[in-house]
């Protein structure tokens, strides 16, 4: 599970992410509104863990636009303030749940797999797409034809690109998908996934359910369902 951690006290963060690191998750982190919503909107999270007084940009209204630009990932706001007012609004923006400073760090992971747990359970089982079936669970994929085979990096590549629908999704975001260990990355990785991927759904090209925006990355076209 990859977490975004965004923390504006440099000893608070560094130590909130070795005890996350040492509990499992890959953890990436921002010390101010701006640069976490910009990685938030950018780079595929599991979780959000959002300190509401950041500079550059509250954490209120950074996680108020991560919701209006559609991302639904589990927000656990961070707050040293005790007026309940300050909570609300983190929860009216689009929080999942809060914890208020000083906490002991047990509590902070409980919280995460809590919420981990709760995104799991709400994801659907499978997805019907006009001509293209999934199941979530087997992993199986069925076009008219019938079932088709995919590879391991085929899959996650098209699960990503359909559960992130209709949202444009950019190389870079693909490609921390599916390489998230891997800084020697190939972008020409990705677009040959997609092209063999685009192959094996899609065998006479008639369908357009993957579409390329020049610059911008890829979409899955919701008007082909």
């Amino acid at each position: 599970m990859r977490l975004l951690l965004i923390e504006d006290e440099t000893a608070l963060r560094e130590s909130l992410a070795r005890q996350l690191i040492a509990a499992g998750y890959r953890i990436d982190t921002a010390s101010d509104g701006a640069d976490g919503l910009y990685q938030a909107c950018e780079y595929p999270f599991d979780l959000l863990i959002v300190d509401l007084g950041l500079p550059k940009l509250n954490g209120v209204e950074l996680i108020r636009r991560v919701r209006a630009a559609g991302h639904d990932m589990p927000i656990l706001i961070l707050t040293a303030r005790s007026d309940w007012q300050d909570k609300v609004a983190g929860l009216e923006a689009g929080a999942d749940d809060y914890l208020t400073k000083p906490f002991e760090f047990p509590e902070l992971a409980a919280r995460v797999m809590a919420l981990l747990r709760r995104a799991l359970k709400a994801q659907p089982t499978g997805l019907n797409l006009g001509p293209i079936q999934i199941d979530l669970q087997r992993q199986q994929v069925r076009n008219a034809a019938g079932p088709v085979e995919l590879t391991a990096y085929e899959y996650r590549l098209l699960e990503y690109l359909v559960q992130h629908r209709p949202q444009i999704v950019s190389k870079q975001a693909l490609s921390d998908y599916l390489y998230p260990h891997d800084d020697d990355r190939d972008s020409n990785v990705i677009e040959v996934l997609m092209g063999r991927l685009r192959r094996k759904l899609d065998p006479d090209a008639t369908l357009g359910l993957i579409e390329t925006l020049r610059g911008r990355g890829y979409r899955w076209n919701t008007e082909a369902e």
